[in-house]
Order: C-alpha cells, then sequence, then structure tokens
C-alpha cells in the first residue's frame, strides 16, 4: 500500500500562493472535475507550475503541442500588475486514482496547500441522478455545498447555495473534506447534478457559476460549456438514433425475380 511518503510534489516555478483557492481537479462523476479545472486553466491561461508523481503513478506521458506531461499536474496565473484579483490555482488528472492512492494523494494536496498558505480548497464534483430526470435545462440542474469548517460552512450560506444535507461524497473529494474538517483547513465541496454515462458540461457549467459567485475579483463566463454541452447532446442524439433504427427488424419487401 502507497504511503504518503511514495508520493511528491515537485515545483517548477516558485510563487506566492497565500490566501489562493485550490481546486481539486481529479476526475469525479460525470467528468465535472475534470471540466471545471480544464475550462479554469484555458479561460484564465493559467501557466504549470508543478506536478505530483509517485512510482504507483500509471506508466504514461500525456503529449499536447509537442510537449510531454505528467498525469497529474498543478497550474496557477501570474500576478497582476495591479488591483485586487484571486489566486486560483489548479490540480488536474488524467486518471482516476485506484482506492489505495486516493488518501495518500488527497493527504499531499491538503499538505502542499497548507506549505503554501492557501487559503480554501474547493473540491466540483458530480452527484448522480436518476437517468430518468431531464437535466437540459440549467435552471433544473441543483448545486449543493458542504464545508469542513464553520466559515467554510459560512461562505455557502451567504452565497445562498443549498448544503448538502445527507449522502455519501466519495474519492479525493470525500477524503479532502474529512481531512479539512480534521485539520481546521477550509475545504468546499460543490456537488451538480450530473448524469454518470457522459461527460456533463452543463452540471460542469452551474459548478462554475457558482465559483464565480465565490471568486469576487474573478468574471467567469460559463456560456461556453454550455454550448459544449448542446454539442455532446446532440452527438448523443444522433447516437441514440443510429442504434434505434440499427434494431429495428428489417421491414419486408416483394422478392426480386431475379433474386
Amino acid at each position: 500500500m502507497a504511503t504518503s511518503s511514495e508520493v511528491h510534489i515537485y515545483e517548477l516555478r516558485r510563487m506566492d500562493l497565500k490566501g489562493a483557492t485550490v481546486i481539486d481537479g481529479f476526475p469525479s462523476v460525470g467528468l465535472v472535475s475534470s471540466i471545471v479545472a480544464n475550462y479554469l486553466i484555458n479561460a484564465l491561461s493559467l501557466k504549470q507550475i508543478g506536478m505530483m508523481d509517485s512510482v504507483f503513478f500509471p506508466t504514461v506521458s500525456l503529449i499536447r503541442d509537442g510537449e510531454p506531461m505528467n498525469p497529474v499536474r498543478i497550474y496557477a496565473g501570474q500576478e497582476p500588475a495591479a488591483g485586487p484579483y484571486d489566486k486560483i490555482v489548479v490540480f488536474i488528472s488524467e486518471f482516476q486514482p485506484p482506492p489505495n492512492l486516493i488518501k495518500v494523494i488527497a493527504s499531499a494536496v491538503l499538505d502542499w496547500a497548507q506549505e503554501q498558505r492557501c487559503e480554501m480548497l474547493v473540491c466540483p464534483e458530480g452527484l448522480i441522478v436518476d437517468k430518468d430526470k431531464d437535466l437540459t435545462l440549467s435552471e433544473d440542474i441543483e448545486v449543493y455545498g458542504i464545508g469542513s469548517t464553520r466559515k467554510a460552512a459560512e461562505l455557502l450560506n451567504s452565497h445562498n447555495i443549498t448544503v448538502f444535507e445527507e449522502g455519501v461524497i466519495t474519492g479525493v473529494a470525500g477524503v479532502l473534506l474529512n481531512e479539512g474538517k480534521k485539520r481546521e483547513f477550509n475545504v468546499l465541496s460543490l456537488l451538480s447534478e450530473a448524469h454518470p454515462d457522459y461527460p456533463d458540461a452543463r452540471a460542469a457549467a452551474r459548478v462554475i457559476e457558482t465559483i464565480d459567485k465565490i471568486l469576487l475579483h474573478t468574471e467567469l463566463d460559463a456560456q461556453p460549456l454550455y454550448e459544449e454541452a448542446e454539442r455532446i447532446e446532440d452527438q448523443l442524439k444522433t447516437i441514440h438514433r443510429q442504434t434505434t433504427v440499427a434494431k429495428k427488424p428489417p421491414v419486408p419487401t416483394r422478392p426480386s425475380m431475379y433474386g
């Protein structure tokens, strides 16, 4: 079994991250956290500042724009010249951690966030809903929140975010909540109703809108994610139609005299 000493974070560049908000981008239901993390990296032009590695991680290199990348990376933004701003840090991963690594990864993330004197850790998550529930309208998608500290709970209340009262939060996000409570560190889990069978960009967009409320000095536009959701839905509808047609029995025709 992996231990905390076998997961390492390597810094590629040093930045002042005191007071920063850290986003957990490890895969979740509907890939909500992954979509949110990728959106923030692209929308805010964040740069890679570090990576997490372990002998237990997949032996792969992700190649993008001719550059090799580690399976778990850390991104952050440059400090603007003037004016108030939000410091944003994003952990992003292309692989789903196996059960034996979840606690180790969560502890490493939280250790690093505390060492950097970050203020809060936000975990975007998908919340499994009934497959028959219609979530094509954004207003039908509920976003719930749960905090590890009283300060985090007050943040939810001040922004009118519905508290997640009963249920189970698994994976890295679940461990981060427990560790945050134990260490009295602000961890906020935002759960958006999502379909588990495909990447749910609409659910991710609702989380982005909620994060936009929390980050007072950052403007986030979730519209591109809604447009992405429509594209995904159109693809799924096309696949569904093709599958339906394929399942239909052939229409009988009159035999040809020519065979």
